[in-house]
């Protein structure tokens, strides 16, 4: 989780940036803060379709049908958002289905904290930390796309 809210806030801080030295479209908080989400969600996105896949299929709860494609349809959806976040005629669309999937796969999120289940390799998030962050995340895409 540190890994990953080193990826929102460092990307945030570098777009913001460059959005000072004069790239326009980084120019605002809510644009340089949509960039950064964006960014996560890819990093997210990828780990359905790399090594990581077993733990995140293990994440799955059972009463999901058939969870390795589940695991390849939802890193689809957060790469999909993630782009659809940036472009003007999606965003608010894109902002409202990333809430709600956000909200979709948190049981995911509550069994590997129950059950201790092993991601890369490192315990999964207690639910103290991980429902701030969720919540942080819902709250930013908001912010930012609404």
């Amino acid at each position: 989780m540190a890994i990953l809210m080193g990826i929102l806030a460092g990307s945030l801080l570098l777009y913001r940036a460059l959005g000072a030295l004069g790239v326009a479209a980084l120019a605002s908080w809510p644009a340089a803060t949509r960039w950064a989400l964006a960014t996560l969600l890819l990093v997210t996105a990828s780990a359905h379709f790399n090594r990581m896949k077993g733990d995140l299929v293990r994440m799955v709860p059972a009463w999901v049908p058939a969870p390795l494609l589940t695991i390849y349809v939802t890193g689809v959806c957060e790469a999909l958002g993630a782009v659809g976040i940036l472009l003007p005629g999606t965003r608010r669309w894109a902002g409202l289905a990333l809430i709600v999937f956000l909200v979709a796969v948190f049981p995911a999120n509550v069994k590997a904290a129950r059950e201790r289940l092993p991601v890369a390799g490192k315990p999964a998030t207690p639910l103290a930390l991980r429902l701030p962050v969720q919540l942080l995340l819902i709250a930013l895409l908001w912010w930012t796309t609404q």
